[in-house]
């Protein structure tokens, strides 16, 4: 099994070849990802919400993201494999940014990193290019730097925010970055910026247009609760069928069904009685 690397993924673009990215955070789910031909697995900042309950991207640490990136590479044979940068990584602590993005090279074996646009983002990923680190940037909705639920929502609607991203795309790809993630923005801008730009684009809310698409894997799986945002579709709602699954574990339990002779253990009858023999 061939390993992907960043110009196999560059090249999709240029083959007008769509390019696949999801996230995971575990062994398992890594694995099973790279099993079905995912192009790029990403070890999302999301683990904060999906895995950890917590209400922000900003609140995981350092040190869970550079776990669970270990998690991932550990099951990944071909795809590409992302480590999102946390906030605190490089957005507080922009002079040890290029640190931060090694120990995710060099210790989690990712294949790149992820930064997502805040005021020094220019500053950053030119210093972690200076150390060939590879750079995949993010633009749009960045959650790193909404300060509220309210600012969740779609970018660049108007001309000037919408020109706004237009530059900050075109900048981090003059940067270096090898790809670049546009979240939740219109399809026709998207779409313009795709077209201007010599690296891929993956969208998420960025509709039909860009080189990519990327979920949240919880998401499509309908393993999470609560608010679904426009963009995601869930190709099977799992919460509900593993909900199903664990009642009928319990039922069984309590009516005595579970475990069936199926599914115990046993002894030869002469053994069993040797020992009866003993304890008379």
């Amino acid at each position: 099994m061939k390993k992907l690397t960043i110009q196999d993924v560059q090249k999709k673009k240029v083959q007008q070849q769509k390019i696949t990215m999801l996230t995971a955070y575990d062994f398992p789910m890594a694995q099973l990802l790279d099993q079905a031909g995912i192009d790029i697995v990403l070890v999302g900042d999301s683990l904060a919400n999906v895995v950890q309950g917590l209400t922000s991207t900003k609140d995981v640490t350092f040190e869970d993201m550079l776990y669970h990136s270990q998690l991932v590479r550990r099951a990944v044979k071909r795809a590409l494999v992302v480590g999102d940068m946390p906030f605190i990584s490089y957005q507080v602590d922009t002079q040890n940014a290029v640190i931060h993005a090694k120990h995710f090279i060099e210790d989690a074996r990712c294949d790149a990193v992820k930064v997502e646009w805040f005021d020094r983002c220019l500053d950053v990923v030119r210093d972690l290019r200076a150390e060939n680190i590879p750079v995949m940037g993010h633009v749009g909705l960045t959650p790193q730097t909404v300060e509220n639920p309210a600012g969740f929502k779609v970018q660049g609607k108007d001309f000037s925010s919408a020109i706004k991203i237009i530059d900050q795309a075109q900048q981090l790809q003059g940067q270096g970055c090898f790809a670049l993630v546009l979240e939740c923005v219109p399809a026709e801008l998207a779409k313009m910026i795709t077209e201007q730009l010599d690296i891929p684009t993956i969208g998420i809310g960025a509709g039909a247009h860009c080189d990519g698409q990327v979920l949240v894997t919880n998401d499509l799986l309908g393993l999470t609760q609560g608010h679904k945002p426009k963009f995601v579709k869930r190709y099977v709602d799992l919460h509900a069928i593993m909900l199903e699954t664990v009642h009928s574990f319990r039922a069984e339990v309590l009516n005595g069904i579970y475990p069936d002779r199926e599914h115990s253990y046993s002894m030869k009858d002469d053994e069993w009685n040797r020992i009866l023999k003993s304890t008379r």
